[in-house]
């Protein structure tokens, strides 16, 4: 009975019903989603040796075919199949159901309506909305006007939504020492005892790294550990990212520390309430260092949990995948994964 009241769910949301095939190039995967994610991929490779996988979900194939297609017309698209993921437990195989919405003409809106849908999804399994907010938007015009060598600033980014990963490099950042910059040799200079001292340990100058990359990445390296990020930098992003909580509480705490440190974080923290409004009688929280570990993620994102904390459905905005994709002019996206199995899970427990 529920299973029919999800399939109608996601036929009555108006758009094309997206059927991307099983077995997808895995390449896209591993540039977009890094080797964490790849590592829970089911892969083959044909005869040419070039690698496949499974389809671990649908957002991908559904952008890239509306990429190819061209017309940069406002689309949706809605999907419920299977997709394979490896798990440490339990099975690779399992459904997911979703929705896409693509160059709406306005982008709020449409987040609007990825809300209602995951929303009216739980309510079909009996299950009560909690939903936890993050702000990837809000976090990168912090990131933006604070006080920093503009070198650090993609490496902190890279980093949002890792929490151990930003936890030592923001130690690491504290326990630099403010050194006195120092001259750095040449980079052709460098690239030439690179090579010489690459010949004469018998290591080829093709296979692996070649001196031009050892050559850059030093300099790089140099580079970044001359860039000192000041201490009233560093406590800014710790108190930032340790806010977490009632989300219009957290947003006041935001608030509290954008005006102590001269930030303009009104846009985005408007841009957060507005949706508040949407979400009824949910119960929602904020989490100042929540993201999905994907760079490709823009303005608001969030996931509704289950009664011990399972991720039930995920989304939000990710304009920035078309970009990474191939568009050549900014593109709204915004949309939301929902974990079938997890769903039904929650009912029988």
């Amino acid at each position: 009975m529920r299973r029919a009241q999800l399939e109608a769910l996601v036929e009555a949301q108006g758009g094309c019903r997206a059927t991307p095939p099983l077995l997808l190039p895995a390449d896209p995967y591993f540039d977009l989603a890094g080797e964490e994610f790849g590592r829970r991929l089911l892969l083959t490779a044909d005869l040419t040796g070039a690698e496949h996988c499974l389809r671990p979900e649908f957002t991908l194939p559904i952008v890239r075919d509306y990429i190819a297609d061209g017309t940069r017309q406002p689309a949706a698209f809605t999907y419920l199949g299977p997709i394979f993921r490896q798990r440490e437990t339990g099975p690779a195989e399992f459904d997911q159901a979703g929705i896409e919405l693509l160059a709406q003409t306005n982008g709020e809106v449409a987040l609007d309506q990825v809300f209602t849908f995951a929303r009216a999804a739980l309510s079909i399994y009996g299950l009560p909305t909690r939903i936890r907010l993050g702000g990837v938007g809000l976090f990168e015009a912090l990131l933006v006007q604070a006080d920093m060598p503009a070198a650090w600033r993609p490496r902190i980014r890279h980093r949002f939504g890792h929490t151990e990963a930003m936890e030592r490099l923001l130690a690491r950042l504290e326990a630099a020492p403010d050194a006195p910059r120092q001259e750095q040799p040449a980079r052709d200079v460098l690239i030439e005892d690179v090579t010489a001292r690459m010949v004469s340990s018998g290591l080829s100058l093709s296979e692996g790294r070649t001196p031009e990359e050892i050559a850059d990445r030093y300099l790089e390296q140099q580079a970044l550990d001359a860039a000192h990020v000041p201490a009233q930098t560093l406590k800014l992003l710790r108190d930032y990212l340790a806010i977490s909580g009632d989300v219009l509480s957290a947003l006041r705490q935001i608030e509290a520390l954008a005006e102590s440190h001269k930030l303009m974080l009104g846009a985005p923290i408007r841009a957060i309430r507005r949706h508040l409004d949407k979400l009824g009688e949910a119960q929602v929280s904020f989490d100042a260092g929540f993201s999905p570990r994907l760079d490709y993620y823009t303005g608001i994102v969030f996931e509704m949990t289950g009664r011990n904390g399972a991720v039930l459905a995920s989304g939000g905005q990710y304009d920035r995948l078309l970009e990474r994709l191939g568009a050549t002019a900014p593109i709204a996206a915004s949309g939301c994964a929902l974990w079938v199995d997890r769903l039904e899970a929650e009912v029988s427990a």
